[in-house]
């Protein structure tokens, strides 16, 4: 008994579940109704990398792509470590605001670095 009120417990969470897949499958089914299917080359054009998705793997490409990566991980990782730090704020006072003050000093340091050695401008 006590195992069937646990399933009906979890009903309403299988039925948000049950219509977020048949919204999505229904966006992504009207959208090639729809839209107009009529790729170019302007459409089929790589514009995110810098280069064709879909050449040879090991032709050379500048290594600018790879600073932005390395750069956007450093950065995310930054703001990963903030939300588990503000939540647990209270509980770790002082110690732990300043240590994520020292993290976010070393951070801006190395942020002020790259940008004066040029690292963010693409030209």
């Amino acid at each position: 008994m006590a195992s069937e009120e646990l399933l009906i417990n979890y009903l309403p969470i299988v039925v948000f579940i049950a219509i977020a897949c048949v919204m999505a499958v229904a966006m992504v089914v009207l959208s090639f109704v729809v839209g107009k299917q009529k790729p170019d080359a302007d459409k089929n054009a790589a514009y995110e990398c810098g280069f064709d998705a879909f050449d040879d793997a090991r032709s050379r490409f500048d290594v600018r792509f790879y600073l932005v990566a390395i750069l956007f991980i450093i950065f995310d990782l930054e703001i990963a470590f903030l939300f588990p730090w503000a939540i647990s704020l209270g509980e770790i006072g002082m110690f732990g605001f300043w240590s994520m003050m020292t993290f976010l000093g070393v951070l801006t340091v190395g942020f002020i670095y790259e940008w004066n050695k040029g690292a963010l401008e693409w030209e």
